[in-house]
């Protein structure tokens, strides 16, 4: 008896806790999404090209990125911890140490004033730059973009943020490990840094300036790197909606050097409401790196190539999204592989099966 009633108590304690209207400051979520690649250039070891990093293993199923988090936000305090496994994870952290490789997420941060919306964090963290992250379903096409696959996806470091009372502006400055880095390069000791500037002047308009600053290498071959990164995101119609990208980079072609290599790629990206549960998605990008400073090739023009998608969207429930995509790249020199041989060109279709909560 005394066992049911410590229960039954329990149990209403536990009612009337549900019932109140304080908001819970802890939450856990988790992602899962589970894809099909098929390659037409049929490598043999069923990896796609090295420059792609999801959705990179052809002709199976697999998993592009599953992961469990929890997050903390407080008044004062903040935090996230999100451990995951993949195929994303496996050939984007496939230089960082071991047990850092199934980390997609681990930071806190304290707000530093009362009045205004000034926060410090430090930890791993989502990049700053680009429109594009390795979570497919917040994104508008199934692959992700050149410019996206070859500019960082996570970074590690500490930043300070001040969101503006209107919510319209967005400010931040970095202090970085390096360029898609947790563990520092042997031998370099050049501090990184990178900016944000994001405005949503409406509702339907976001415009964002990001850029990174630093060395990728050690410092007695050290070479200063500026990338700058450029989106605006348009809801032009309450169906459709427009993505314009352009990132361009530079490198010194030697220590101390006032030459630099440069590389860059337009993208732009369209997105049509079919239904409520349908969208189409289309893009069209050029990524031109001729000295392989990105994407090395070898060849004598190095790295120039279009890139078309089209995909289709169907989102029978709010937590689920079904996608398909065809792709095609083609390029000026024959920078990809067919049976053994150079080619100039590469297609693809993609589907995927994505589950949050």
């Amino acid at each position: 008896m005394k066992k049911l009633l410590t229960i039954s108590t329990l149990f209403v304690a536990g009612n009337a806790f549900a019932q109140t209207n304080e908001p819970s400051k802890f939450s856990v979520s988790g992602y899962a999404e589970i894809y099909y690649n098929y390659d037409f250039n049929k490598p043999e070891n069923h990896t796609i090209p090295g420059f792609l990093y999801n959705h990179n293993r052809s002709n199976e199923v697999n998993i592009n990125l599953a992961f469990i988090k929890g997050a903390y936000n407080g008044e004062n305090i903040r935090g996230n911890l999100a451990l995951m496994a993949g195929t994303y994870a496996q050939a984007n952290l496939s230089t960082e140490q071991p047990v850092m490789q199934h980390i997609y997420e681990a930071n806190a941060g304290v707000k530093l004033s009362k009045t205004a919306n000034l926060w410090i964090d430090a930890g791993i963290f989502s990049s700053h730059l680009g429109f594009e992250s390795a979570i497919s379903r917040d994104c508008w096409t199934l692959t992700r973009s050149i410019l996206a696959e070859n500019s960082p996806y996570y970074e590690a470091g500490a930043k300070i943020s001040y969101t503006s009372p209107n919510e319209k502006w967005l400010l931040s400055a970095l202090y970085l490990n390096g360029w898609q880095r947790i563990k520092r390069v042997d031998g370099n000791n050049t501090p990184a840094f990178g900016a944000q500037i994001t405005f949503k002047p409406s509702s339907k308009v976001t415009l964002n300036y990001s850029n990174f600053i630093g060395n990728d290498k050690p410092d007695s071959v050290k070479q200063m790197r500026y990338f700058n990164n450029f989106y605006g995101i348009f809801q032009v119609t309450d169906k459709l909606g427009l993505i314009t990208g352009f990132d361009y980079g530079l490198e010194q072609k030697t220590k101390g050097s006032s030459d630099y290599n440069t590389w860059f790629s337009p993208v732009l990206i369209a997105k049509y409401a079919v239904s409520d549960k349908f969208t189409i998605a289309a893009r069209g990008e050029y990524y031109q790196d001729e000295n392989g400073v990105v994407i090395s090739t070898g060849t004598p023009n190095g790295f120039k190539t279009f890139g078309y998608s089209l995909g289709v969207d169907y989102a029978p429930l709010k937590n689920i999204l079904f996608r398909i995509e065809g792709k095609n790249f083609s390029s000026k020199d024959d920078v990809f592989s067919r049976n053994n041989e150079p080619v100039s060109n590469n297609g693809f279709v993609t589907a995927s099966m994505a589950l949050g909560f």
